[in-house]
């Protein structure tokens, strides 16, 4: 790679740079930063650091694996839309314990199979029946910030419970508080990974020593798959009684169904079930809370942008619940997301391996290496954005997003790219401006003296210590 101009940090025996970066990554957790959306130093400091050290591609060690970090958009284009499988995810770090193999991880027949599925189970008409259960979960939200009215609220543990009772409802037909326990489960296991993420172990040392996290997550595991399973035998045992006539119409049934499948090439195994529901439980919740927790953060600081949002709200539905229809027209209101998700992007890394060595646009690539992609760093470009990148500017996107990135369409990925994007983005979009909307027009919302910036990586982008708004009722 130093042959090509390539440069990075020295590698060190064993750890690589992984002891470097945890350090980087707990001084910028430390400390609180200003009230300023340039984020990229606090959320990843080892690549903001190292990118200016050695240029917008860099090689860095994950202990002893080598990684490609690259930030140069055609680059990025060319490994996202690959369609000879060059480039699968990497996978272990621990994520498949809380994703399983399931269609995150997946890869050739098995991705496309599940693909299929899940296309099938988040198309335009199934998104439109499950809006009447978003919207009966805003109101149990708004219901208890009757409460707060003229005082602080914490907003990201409300959104949390409230992008829970969601994901409950329309995947599983089920309460939130039927699902808490699986939610739960999957939050510990995720702070355990994040835990240790930065931690290296020799393979041969992992295999005959498990620390407590080990045991601990072993144990979280399959705790969540048994809890899974028990909705899963509930609703087969239900058919299977004569009982009800179907698996459902929900997430859950065409998982079921297809488990069932008489077809052998479409049916799934219990495993890929059980993955599919765990990554159904997190993504789906995950994304959505971080997304309107900035949201809101940012709009309780753009006072403006808040007002011209509830406009739209308040003409789009009036005293009415949100609609399909006028969902879809609000502009205002996905010009706003827009700027969120380009500041804020829930998830902000995609890590490949290369499976093939070859050809990168000039550079000759290894096998076995990984490439890792950060959106953050494009979505924060001036030379893409302009010299007001960290600025809150929704009407960057008035004309839509190849305007607003100078015909760079691909800058912009806070779902991923290419034929892997995030298959439930448009059940995450429609829940946060079914619930924007509703919200707009309940209340205003500043922010807190008590609110204490310091955005935080663990999986998505959250904030380290909430977002605390004052609320008044219209």
């Amino acid at each position: 790679m130093a042959s090509q101009g390539i440069r990075g940090p020295s590698y060190r025996l064993v750890q690589g740079n992984a002891k470097e970066m945890w350090e980087m990554r707990k001084e910028a957790m430390s400390s609180p930063m200003s009230l300023s959306h340039n984020i990229a130093l606090k959320v990843q400091p080892h690549l903001e650091s190292w990118a200016n050290m050695y240029g917008k591609n860099f090689l860095q060690w994950f202990g002893t694996q080598p990684q490609l970090v690259i930030t140069d958009l055609e680059l990025i284009k060319e490994v996202f839309n690959n369609k000879n499988g060059d480039y699968p995810k990497t996978k272990g770090r621990g994520f498949e314990k809380i994703l399983g193999d399931g269609l995150v991880l997946a890869e050739g027949e098995k991705w496309a199979k599940l693909r299929k599925l899940a296309t099938h189970v988040f198309h335009a008409e199934s998104l439109k029946g499950m809006i009447p259960a978003m919207i009966s979960s805003v109101e149990m939200m708004l219901e208890r910030w009757k409460n707060y009215e003229g005082k602080e609220i914490e907003v990201f543990e409300e959104f949390r419970i409230f992008t829970s009772e969601v994901i409950s409802k329309t995947a599983f037909g089920s309460s939130y508080l039927e699902g808490k326990i699986i939610f739960d489960m999957l939050s510990r296991l995720t702070f355990i990974v994040m835990k240790n993420f930065y931690r290296i172990r020799l393979p041969i040392i992992s295999k005959f020593y498990k620390t407590k996290d080990d045991i601990e997550s072993d144990r979280l595991g399959r705790e969540t798959s048994k809890r899974i399973m028990e909705i899963v035998k509930r609703r087969e045992d239900k058919v299977k009684n004569g009982e009800e006539d179907s698996y459902g119409s929900d997430i859950l049934g065409g998982l079921i169904k297809a488990r069932h499948d008489a077809d052998e090439t479409k049916r799934i195994s219990v495993e890929d079930l059980i993955d599919e529901c765990k990554i159904i439980y997190f993504a789906g919740q995950e994304t959505t809370n971080s997304l309107l927790a900035w949201t809101v953060m940012l709009l309780a600081i753009h006072t403006d942008w808040q007002e011209e949002a509830r406009k739209e709200a308040v003409n789009a539905f009036g005293a009415h619940n949100p609609t399909p229809d006028g969902i879809a027209r609000l502009k205002v209101i996905s010009m706003i997301i827009n700027e969120s998700l380009r500041l804020y992007p829930p998830i902000v890394s995609f890590s490949k391996t290369v499976q093939r060595e070859g050809r990168l646009g000039n550079l000759f690539i290894p096998t076995k290496m990984d490439i890792f992609i950060t959106n953050l760093a494009l979505h924060h470009d001036p030379k893409i954005w302009g010299e007001d990148v960290h600025e809150f500017k929704p009407e960057r996107f008035s004309e839509g997003v190849p305007k607003a990135t100078n015909n760079n369409s691909a800058a912009f990925f806070p779902f991923g790219l290419g034929p892997r994007t995030c298959v439930g983005i448009n059940f995450t979009l429609i829940e946060a401006k079914v619930a924007l909307s509703m919200i707009l027009r309940r209340y205003t919302f500043t922010l807190s003296p008590a609110y204490v910036h310091s955005p935080l990586q663990l999986i998505t982008v959250q904030p380290q210590h909430g977002i605390q708004v004052m609320i008044q009722s219209l």
